[in-house]
This record gives C-alpha cells, sequence and structure tokens, in this order.
C-alpha cells in the first residue's frame, strides 16, 4: 500500500523521517511517497485532505481532528525551542502589540503562542518563515517571529531578540511546547494508522540511534546550512517527545487545545485525538 506523507524540509523532519522513506527499517508493507513542504503550506494541505500523513502545527490540528487523528511518534515538542520575536533594535514589549509584524502563517503554533502572547496584535502579515529575517532587515515589517533554522542565524545578521515565545509558554503553563505533530487520515483503515505509527516510531528509533545515516537526506534539503548548524537544529527539535509523546507530552498537548478553545482559536471537539494504540 502506498502513502503519500508530507513533512518539510527542515533539518528535524528529514531526520527523522530518511529511514521511513527509504526503507531502512522494516515499513511493514507500507510504501511512502514524500511531499516535502512549508510547514504553513502543509497546513494548508490538510485542511484540503490533500495527503494520507502530514507533519501539520498543532494549531492547524485543532482545526482538522475530524479527518486526521494525531501519532504518538514524530512531534516536535520540548523546551528552549520556542519562536522567538526579532526586530532591528529593541522595542519595549509594552509596544510590540502596535507594530507590523511578519508571521511564518496563520495556523502555525508560532503564531498561536503569538496571539496568547499579544492578543492586541492587529498589524500581522504571513510571510514564508525564511523570507522573515530579510523582510525586518529591509524594513518591510517592524517585527519578525521566526521559527526553525532562523533562530540560529538571526544575530549574524545584526538582528536583536525582542522575546522568547517557547519561554513565555513556558513559564505560564510549565509545560513543554508543542509545535508540530504528525496526523494520519482518519478515512484509512484503523489497522493502516496503527501500523503507519509503528513504523515511524521506528523510523524516529533508527535515526537516534545512527544520526549520521541521514546526513546525506539533511544536507540535500536543508537551506544554506553548516553541518554544526544542522545537527544544533536536529538537537533542538528531536527528543523523546518525538519519539513518543507519553504522558508528560500529552499533556502539553491537552493544555494547548484547552487554551485555544478558551480562546476561540479552534473549535471545540470531543474527537479524540490520537490514533488508537494496539
Amino acid at each position: 500500500m502506498k502513502l503519500s506523507i508530507g513533512f518539510s524540509p527542515c533539518p528535524n523532519d528529514t531526520f527523522i523521517f530518511d529511514a521511513l522513506v527509504h526503507g531502512k527499517i522494516d515499513t511493514e508493507g507500507l510504501e511512502f511517497e514524500p511531499v516535502l513542504a512549508d510547514v504553513e503550506a502543509l497546513n494548508q494541505g490538510a485542511f484540503a485532505q490533500r495527503l494520507d500523513i502530514t507533519k501539520l502545527s498543532y494549531h492547524a490540528l485543532g482545526h482538522v481532528l475530524n479527518n486526521y487523528a494525531l501519532l504518538h511518534s514524530g512531534s516536535a515538542l520540548g523546551r528552549n525551542c520556542g519562536p522567538l520575536l526579532i526586530a532591528r533594535e529593541a522595542i519595549p514589549r509594552d509596544q510590540i502589540a502596535a507594530k507590523k509584524i511578519a508571521i511564518p502563517g496563520k495556523f502555525t503554533t508560532a503564531n498561536f503562542l503569538f496571539s496568547i502572547a499579544f492578543p492586541d496584535a492587529k498589524l500581522k502579515e504571513e510571510r514564508l518563515f525564511s523570507d522573515i529575517e530579510n523582510d525586518v532587515l529591509s524594513g518591510r515589517t517592524d517585527v519578525g517571529l521566526i521559527i526553525h533554522e532562523s533562530r540560529f542565524t538571526f544575530q549574524e545578521k545584526g538582528l536583536v531578540q525582542l522575546m522568547d515565545l517557547g519561554e513565555y509558554w513556558e513559564q505560564t503553563t510549565g509545560l513543554s511546547i508543542p509545535l508540530g505533530g504528525i496526523a494520519v487520515r482518519r478515512n484509512l483503515p484503523l489497522d493502516v494508522q496503527q501500523k503507519v505509527d509503528r513504523v515511524l516510531h521506528r523510523s524516529v528509533a533508527y535515526a537516534q540511534a545512527h544520526p549520521e545515516a541521514s546526513l546525506d537526506y539533511v544536507r540535500q534539503h536543508a537551506q544554506e546550512m553548516d553541518t554544526a548548524v544542522m545537527y544544533q537544529h536536529i538537537g533542538l527539535y528531536v527528543n523523546e517527545f518525538t519519539l513518543d509523546l507519553g504522558k508528560e507530552g500529552k499533556a502539553a498537548v491537552a493544555r494547548l487545545f484547552d487554551m485555544a478553545q478558551e480562546r476561540a482559536l479552534i473549535p471545540r471537539t470531543e474527537t479524540e485525538l490520537f490514533v488508537p494504540s494496539l
């Protein structure tokens, strides 16, 4: 059985999916057709139900739970890894909401965290995440909300950090930051959904046990990134929660969804979040 699978070209995704895509593990008879795209494009693809399996922001997942179930493996969730607010020069926190702000997509978890911290911000403009640093530098926007590898490069360009929204979340909740997860279409047979969950767990475990095995695949898709930064990126987003969310990870996701529903950022639903375990 061949299934389409979407994930981003970022090192943490290509790292964990390499073994699955290239048959380095037992895929239990499944074949995978990869589709690589920016996370907001993947979010939009999930709204249109284009892919059988997809990476998506937790914010977006809250809008598509009737069609997609979350897998236990593959999530980007952790501490000290949240989105950052940057600018050309320091801006007092009480003035940030009035500035023009570039965000990496309406349905990104980054925008969700920003919306919690700055509910009155109105001048938000969606941009491709990799363009935001240059948009701030050029003055096309006052403030940038950055994710992924931009976290490691903005200071080299002379930009300054205004706020760490991951730190804000951790101080507010005491929990790890749920950024993105992997979901599978609910209209696939349940045994196939569970098989995908097992295969992905196997792929993450292989990547963690053989960190150099995916180097060519990671490097092929990394954007202007040297090897040290690639592995720094992977180390930030791939951890024990990626292998299995576990009790702590599930609590963080539940808290995120509760807060989003309270603020009417996602619809309320009684739909079970996860693919049922065997």
